[in-house]
């Protein structure tokens, strides 16, 4: 059971464009609000734009910091925005710090799947090609 999530997830982790897709067709689809089913489809698609982006880091790098790379930068996020939010109001809501570097973690993933992609495409070309 556990073998066949990981190998679905893996899947689903090559192209994280599908799930995206998916879910804002499918879900904007059922309730007629796409600006909800944008926010949902970016919300779901993360997990699999951080486990796509953290393997293509340990190849381009050669290393297995990719994951923890990106988990390190997020709670940095996190603390940061929580500071600023305690300075600026008091106290500290953790939910909307959490939503705000979940969906920031979307934006910076999704650049670096698209830069990774193309580090990785151009270097499967030119060793092809020497």
């Amino acid at each position: 059971m556990m073998d066949g999530l990981m190998k679905l997830y893996a899947i689903l982790a090559f192209i994280p464009v599908i799930p995206f897709a998916a879910v804002l067709i499918g879900y904007g689809t059922y309730i007629k609000d796409w600006k909800r089913a944008f926010r949902m489809a970016m919300d779901v698609s993360t997990v699999f734009f951080i486990g796509c982006v953290a393997g293509q880091f340990n190849l381009i790098f050669d290393s297995q910091f990719g994951i923890y790379g990106i988990m390190l930068v997020m709670i940095l996020a996190g603390g940061l925005l929580g500071n600023a939010q305690f300075r600026k109001r008091g106290k500290v809501n953790a939910k909307r710090i959490f939503q705000a570097v979940w969906r920031l973690s979307f934006f910076a993933t999704s650049f670096l799947y698209i830069v990774f992609m193309a580090v990785l495409i151009g270097r499967m070309l030119f060793t092809m090609s020497a």
